[in-house]
């Protein structure tokens, strides 16, 4: 049995990067508020049945991406970096750098899913909650209920966030995807 085939929980960090939490084109200084509980939550995880994921927003510089989005976590840059006070946990987590707005897509993401036979619940937590969050765990819910799984997927309100611009209400944006995501069977509570 690898290590893999081991893990029983999940511990899923989306984007937390300087580039969406401290600074660039596409920050939001509020998100920043949510990093004491993921520190929190990150240190829970401890022993061979769970682990910790670390996904990365990480572009080329000609990403088509950017036709959507403002230039972001161009690959190489301090923007794709992991924001300083999570760096800690990056030593013992799996880390997938991600060139879209879900992680499902990630290279070798799903691969690696596939060997976590004993996997039973995934817990999500980062930003952004209406882009990335919601982009990664509701195609995740479709491929477990695809391939019958019954794998528990869990987000915690307390640990995640969007932002907040013109035309993008963060307490709006939050509230929809929180109910499209619980409308797909994912466990959203206030807290872990």
């Amino acid at each position: 049995m690898n290590d893999l085939e081991k893990i029983e929980k999940l511990l899923i960090n989306v984007d937390m990067v300087n580039g969406f939490v401290k600074n660039g084109a596409m920050s939001d200084n509020n998100i920043q508020r949510i990093i004491p509980e993921h520190i929190r939550l990150m240190r829970d995880i401890n022993g061979k049945e769970e682990k910790i994921v670390i996904i990365k927003d990480t572009h080329k510089e000609n990403c088509t991406e950017f036709k959507k989005f403002p230039k972001h976590c161009i690959e190489g840059t301090e923007e794709a970096e992991l924001a300083d006070e999570l760096k800690e946990f990056e030593r013992n987590s799996l880390i997938y750098k991600k060139n879209s707005t879900s992680a499902m897509f990630a290279p070798k993401f799903l691969e690696d899913i596939n060997h976590m036979i004993n996997l039973k619940e995934v817990v999500i937590i980062g930003c952004c909650t209406d882009i990335c969050v919601l982009n990664l765990a509701i195609p995740l819910q479709n491929y477990f209920d695809q391939n019958d799984l019954e794998i528990k997927i869990t987000i915690p309100e307390n640990a995640v966030e969007t932002y907040n611009a013109p035309n993008h209400n963060k307490e709006e944006y939050n509230e929809i995807a929180f109910k499209l995501m619980r409308q797909a069977g994912i466990n959203i509570v206030k807290s872990i």
